[in-house]
């Protein structure tokens, strides 16, 4: 028998799935998997649950979640509410024996960027995938100039996917551009709410996946 595949119910059992109880455990340990031997468990016992959604006090993990590789994920608790800064961790990659952390930005928003250079041109291309992801009446555009004052304006922002730029002085652009829009998938984040823990929030909790 493998991994997933389900145990005959005995017919004279009740082997509802049910919730956990008792006292809370303050025990730091893992969770428990079971080493029986499916071929030998016994049949007239119920066959054993395992575990396909968590929950640890006000900590859930009730959705899949997809990742490639997460090195180092922080989640503080103080009392109850739990925290997470969101950091990454890796060896450093110019100094032997020393390591980098960054921790992720946060904003009152589902924030997106694009940046770059412009040389020559007056036309930033956005990612075509931003038409689908990006509220293009968020868009917001900085530019900084290279060289020399050029006078730089943002002349318009065409069907969200292209930003004209033109020069007050009439001069070459050379510039280095920062592109920032809110994503238009899913609900408007709502930045302060009433109440004592997150399930308290007004909007949509479900994509919110970590910081329970």
């Amino acid at each position: 028998m493998t991994a997933g595949e389900l145990i005959p119910q005995p017919l004279d059992k009740d082997c509802t799935d049910r919730q956990a109880w008792g006292q809370s455990s303050t025990i730091f340990s893992y969770i428990f998997k079971g080493n029986a031997d499916p071929a030998k468990y016994p049949q007239e016992a119920c066959p054993p649950y395992y575990h396909s959604n968590a929950q640890i006090d006000d900590f859930q993990v009730n959705a899949a979640l997809t990742a490639g590789t997460v090195t180092a994920i922080q989640v503080t608790a103080s009392g109850k509410t739990l925290t997470s800064r969101k950091p990454f961790d890796i060896p450093h990659p110019t100094k032997d024996g020393w390591r980098l952390r960054h921790v992720c930005l946060e904003g009152p928003e589902s924030g997106v960027y694009y940046r770059g250079r412009l040389t020559n041109s007056n036309v930033i291309e956005l990612p075509e995938y931003w038409k689908g992801l990006v509220d293009p009446e968020s868009i917001t555009v900085t530019l900084t100039q290279i060289g020399s004052s050029q006078d730089l304006i943002v002349d318009k922002i065409e069907w969200g996917s292209k930003i004209n730029i033109r020069s007050g002085t009439a001069c070459n652009i050379d510039c280095y551009f920062l592109v920032h829009g809110e994503r238009k998938d899913g609900e408007k984040l709502i930045v302060e709410y009433e109440g004592k823990s997150i399930e308290d929030y007004p909007g949509d909790n479900s994509i919110y996946s970590i910081n329970k």
